[in-house]
């Protein structure tokens, strides 16, 4: 199959591949790569897809993803490049003639523009005898100088690598601005960033046609970015406040429904309801296309469930009504009690092996102590599969995207199977506030 350069952005390189095996199946884009050869320190990954088309149709959702070129060749200097882009001169007779453009950049260094200039010059003996257009060519030509990391007072002198094609595809970056927080009407101190909302909607295989569900709603990133791809979606919250909002920027425009005013997507946003996930409403059986959520897990605000006082406590009081300690009445409606992390990712586990289709997708966060962390952490069911693990570092703790696929329907016998020892994320919000000191 022919080759193509897939450049990434330089964030979340532990996001990379993940994101890009979910585009791959989301636009049904069959792909080959050496994984062997991906390395987070390069944004430069050489791929085999079937056409050029198929190529441009990749990437065009790609978040991380900044375009795709078709290869005319590398080397770690500028003859060995030459002599291989020479190995393929037949590539070049089909833009002998066309308007053209050449894009030199470097990863790790600044060029100048003299540098630039004095580049585009040595590839004259392709000959090109169309016209220069800087706005809209027929064809553009990407020269990438890669300079890795150097740990010395002076820049590398040469770069490490050197990368040639023809660009044919772009991502979607400018999603990232458009989305930015900063712009949004309504937030909360739990909005997710754009980006991640952005990468996860693809993770979950978000498009036109599914229905996708948020049990920790908060104030709706996810609804927002999963239907600006099409998909139908919903959200609930144990906490109303924040998805209705304390006040509205415009009179009559409160909370979620600012935002989904904002972004043009309120015929896709199906509603939003409060209650307790674990005493949810929803009929039994499969429903949801995808599951996409960050549970709350106590650093900015902690997971709450209903339930009863057990009266154990001399310093609570209860009221007795004919006789009987209204906790333990069967009208009795229990106010919150804390919902420990490990707790939490048991039930959703548990909850999205139900409420799945089969081939549906559950993306979810888990915080995790980073020198605690084993991937025997992460609970497994029968009727799930995990896809990815992806980890987003701070300092002393992490948070880690898993995204599983349901793989099968569920059945009595199947049974969630959970870590034998205390998992990294057991207590997380007692750890973190306790900076990980051992308990």
């Amino acid at each position: 199959m022919p080759k193509f350069i897939v450049y990434f952005a330089q964030y979340h390189e532990d996001f990379r591949l993940a994101e890009l095996e979910a585009l791959s199946k989301l636009e049904d884009v069959a792909i080959e790569y050496d994984a062997s050869k991906y390395s987070p320190k390069s944004p430069f990954l050489i791929v085999n897809i079937s056409s050029v088309e198929e190529a441009a149709k990749l990437v065009q959702r790609g978040i991380l993803v900044r375009s795709i070129i078709e290869y005319w060749g590398h080397g770690s200097t500028y003859e060995e490049l030459f002599a291989i882009v020479k190995e393929n001169s037949e590539k070049w007779k089909d833009f002998k003639t066309c308007s053209f453009k050449f894009n030199v950049e470097a990863f790790g260094r600044t060029l100048t523009q003299k540098e630039k200039i004095a580049i585009i010059n040595t590839f004259k003996f392709l000959a090109f005898e169309g016209p220069i257009r800087m706005k809209n060519p027929d064809a553009e030509f990407i020269v990438r100088e890669e300079y890795r990391e150097t740990y010395s007072m002076s820049p590398a002198q040469a770069p490490e690598m050197i990368w040639f094609g023809r660009l044919v595809g772009q991502g979607s970056r400018e999603l990232i601005d458009k989305f930015d927080v900063k712009k949004r009407r309504y937030l909360g101190n739990t909005t997710m960033d754009a980006e991640l909302s952005l990468v996860m909607a693809n993770q979950a295989l978000a498009r036109p046609g599914t229905l996708i569900y948020d049990p920790f709603v908060g104030t709706g990133s996810f609804l927002l970015t999963c239907s600006h791809f099409g998909a139908y979606s919903m959200g609930s919250d144990i906490d109303g406040r924040q998805i209705r909002g304390t006040a509205g920027f415009r009179l009559g425009v409160n909370g979620i429904s600012a935002n989904l005013e904002q972004y043009g997507v309120e015929g896709r946003v199906l509603d939003t309801a409060v209650f307790d996930v674990c005493r949810n409403p929803w009929r039994s059986g499969p429903m949801f296309d995808a599951i996409v959520t960050d549970p709350p897990y106590g650093v900015r605000a902690g997971a709450k469930r209903l339930g009863r006082k057990d009266g154990t406590n001399p310093n609570i009081s209860f009221k007795i009504i004919e006789g009987v300690e209204n906790y333990k009445r069967e009208d009795y409606y229990p106010p919150t009690i804390p919902y420990e992390m490990s707790d939490v990712i048991s039930d959703l586990l548990e909850f999205a092996a139900e409420k799945l289709v089969v081939g549906g997708r559950l993306v979810y966060w888990l915080p995790t102590v980073a020198d605690e962390y084993d991937p025997k952490d992460i609970p497994e069911h029968p009727a799930l599969k995990l896809i990815a693990n992806s980890e987003q570092p701070f300092r002393s703790w992490s948070r880690r995207l898993i995204t599983m696929e349901k793989i099968a329907p569920l059945e009595s016998s199947h049974k969630l199977n959970t870590p034998e020892h205390n998992p990294a994320h057991k207590n997380f919000r007692d750890r973190y506030f306790s900076k990980f000191e051992r308990i």
